[in-house]
Order: C-alpha cells, then sequence, then structure tokens
C-alpha cells in the first residue's frame, strides 16, 4: 500500500522491524473494550508511525533521466490514503470488537442454558415455584437483552 499510495518500496527488514511495536500496541489496547474515539487515535498514530518507519527505510529509486518526485499531488494523496486507512481501521476495529462482545455474551448465555437444561429434574423442581409473568422462558429472556433495535423511539415511528 505504501508503493501504491506513491511512496518507495520498503525492504522486508524494514517490514519486519515495524510489526513488533505495531503488535505491541494492538496488544496494550486489546486488554479492555475501547470506544470509537480511542480507536481512531491508535489507528492515526500507527499510520503515522508506519509512514515515517516507511519512509526511512525505503529503498531508494533507481537514477533515471527523468525526475518524477510527484511534489505536493503525491504528498496530499499519502496523506489521504493513511487518513482513510486509519478512519476505516478504527471503523472496522469498533465494529468487529462489540460484535465479537456480543458473540461471546450469547456463547456463555447458551453456555448456561444448556447447563440449567441438563439439570436433573428434581433440582429444577426444588426451585422456587415462577410467578405468573415470570414464566417467559430464560432462553427468550436471553436473546431478547441481547437483540438491538435501531430505529426511531416509539413516539416517532410512522406506524
Amino acid at each position: 500500500m505504501h508503493v501504491l499510495a506513491g511512496g518507495s518500496p520498503v525492504e522486508p527488514e524494514t517490514l519486519s522491524w515495524a510489526i513488533p511495536p505495531v503488535a505491541a500496541g494492538a496488544f496494550l489496547l486489546a486488554r479492555r473494550r475501547c470506544g470509537f474515539g480511542v480507536l481512531m487515535g491508535a489507528s492515526f498514530a500507527a499510520q503515522y508511525g508506519l509512514h515515517l518507519w516507511f519512509s526511512a527505510g525505503a529503498v531508494p529509486p533507481p537514477l533515471q533521466g527523468h525526475q518524477h518526485a510527484g511534489g505536493l499531488s503525491a504528498g496530499l494523496f499519502m496523506l489521504l490514503v493513511h487518513v482513510g486507512m486509519a478512519l476505516l481501521s478504527a471503523y472496522w476495529l469498533e465494529r468487529g470488537e462489540s460484535g465479537l462482545a456480543l458473540l461471546l455474551w450469547l456463547l456463555v448465555a447458551s453456555f448456561l442454558t444448556v447447563l440449567l437444561w441438563r439439570l436433573p429434574a428434581s433440582a429444577r423442581r426444588a426451585a422456587v415455584p415462577a410467578r405468573r409473568h415470570d414464566r417467559v422462558p430464560l432462553v427468550t429472556r436471553l436473546l431478547a437483552a441481547a437483540v438491538s433495535r435501531r430505529g426511531p423511539p416509539v413516539p416517532f415511528s410512522v406506524s
């Protein structure tokens, strides 16, 4: 991507030395759930750091009779590519993080449901009898809590 955005080719050794700091930053961010703002800041910092690292370790272009440096347009295009990639990365990570959290929550809920179904019948009868309004099955209550609804608030709906 660095070359496609107008930069010079990068040595494989330079690329391999960029992996540990990026992995360390990802490890630190993965300790707890982050919002879009934190992920966007980290993505911009990573893009800036990688650009500086790749520019410093770039292969020098071969000497040609015709020098085409690109000037301001190449620098502007490089900036736009880095901004676009940082925004896309932050959005993708935030959505994936939310999806993973929901998936893990549903996995735990379904595991607990299976454990409840596996209880012997005598243990289930010994439980406190449910009141009339509490007779909604556990699975239905768990799934209803996990569903996220999108749309306008009820007073503003068209129906």
